[in-house]
């Protein structure tokens, strides 16, 4: 039986997990220890701080694995380029990993691939953070370059603002740099896509749902397809920055945005995207994309998998579960309508959990996914689905 190393326990790998194992592989799953819902379903427990490849390189020799991969999750992707180069299998190098990990050098290789972003500097002290303020016009976005999703990112209206988000940014940080760039203001949306052997199998943008609450406005769910014509675009400057990063093998997650009818990268990461962007894939294309995740890992080839079985894809909707209030969660209850087949909830919640309000992706209480004939029927039923849930915080 060939084994796959999954990278990460959290309730986000359950699916790739469950996945694998359909698939027939042994499943070695990877985390540091705690009561993570992952290592419920593993074959294999493996203990290892994922964040540190030498580590998990040492675990994946010791059990001569024949794959490797995660989803959803950064914190893993060094590792998996490490244990990539070092056992000659499918998936990112470390070289890559480490550019696509850290937002400072992704910007160097979008600016070197001539990939429309947004004009950045690196900033170490407040003395640097002065001076590229005098660059750029307000607002800016202060970033810490090597945290998952929103968190370390501060859109700043003010210099004072600047000042305060740059501390705070250099506190979460293990980096000993942080980001300023210019604040792009148009139409977000992002990509999901896979390269193998240097070349794109496919790309799949969907549309963006935003939350304003936060230190930066915030992804919470994502509707596909995403109508606007932007197709051609988008795949030429993904292809270009992954070739400057050196891609050649990896599935990615990125973000970019419409402005004035030109297409701009935001980042890109070299991994499957979370919230729900794996099932919504899989909802388009008709397949298990947590399946093909696991092929690929294993070296075979999947690109006959993304022709589409009918003339248009399957429209859906994915949306983030929040809290109304920071506390205790009590109970939650579903509606009637979650019965509904085309509809998905999973919840990572459970009672006696402490709850909080929205401010990034660690605050996410579960996911609805809901599938339809257009996107608008998904959103409505979406709508519906979210003011039935019934919370408890005390």
């Amino acid at each position: 039986m060939k084994k796959l190393m999954i990278l990460g326990a959290a309730a986000s790998q359950v699916p790739l997990i469950s996945a694998a194992k359909r698939l027939g592989y042994e499943t070695i799953v990877t985390s540091i220890p705690g009561d993570y819902p992952g290592f419920t379903y593993a074959d294999v427990c493996c203990y290892a701080d994922i964040s540190k490849p030498e580590e998990v390189l040492a675990k994946a020799k010791e059990l001569n694995i024949d794959g490797i991969t995660t989803c959803g999750m950064d914190t893993g992707i060094r590792a998996i380029g490490r244990v990539c180069d070092e056992l000659g299998l499918w998936g990112i190098s470390y070289k890559t990993a480490c550019t696509l990990s850290d937002k400072y050098l992704s910007k160097l290789a979008f600016e070197k691939a001539g990939v429309p972003c947004a004009k950045a500097f690196q900033i170490r002290t407040e003395e640097e953070l002065s001076e590229a303020l005098e660059k750029l016009p307000l607002p800016v976005v202060v970033k810490a370059v090597d945290l998952m999703g929103s968190r370390g990112i501060y859109q700043c209206n003010t210099r004072e603002e600047s000042f305060a988000a740059f501390s705070n940014a250099m506190k979460s940080t293990s980096r000993d740099y942080c980001l300023v760039e210019e604040f792009l203001e148009g139409v977000i949306f992002g990509a999901e896509g896979l390269f193998a052997d240097g070349k794109l199998v496919f790309c799949f943008p969907v549309g963006t749902d935003l939350y304003y609450q936060s230190t930066i406005p915030t992804c919470i769910g994502h509707f596909a397809p995403f109508t606007i014509d932007i197709q051609k675009e988008a795949e030429q400057i993904i292809t270009a920055a992954l070739t400057e990063a050196g891609a050649r093998n990896t599935p990615f997650n990125c973000d970019l945005i419409l402005k004035d009818g030109k297409v701009y990268l935001i980042e890109i990461n070299g991994r499957a995207g979370a919230t729900g962007l794996s099932d919504m894939v899989g909802i388009y294309y008709d397949l298990n994309y947590y399946e093909i995740l696991c092929r690929q890992a294993m070296g075979e080839t999947t690109a006959s998998a993304f022709q589409l079985k009918n003339s248009k894809g399957q429209p859906s909707v994915s949306r983030m579960l929040t809290a109304p209030k920071t506390g205790i969660l009590e109970k939650i209850e579903l509606p009637e309508e979650a019965e509904d087949p085309d509809i998905s909830i999973t919840l990572n919640v459970q009672p006696s959990d402490p709850v909080r309000t929205y401010q990034n992706g660690r605050d996410l209480l579960g996911l609805v996914i809901v599938k339809g004939d257009s996107v608008e029927v998904c959103k409505e039923k979406t709508n519906r689905i979210l003011s039935g849930i019934q919370y408890e915080i005390r």
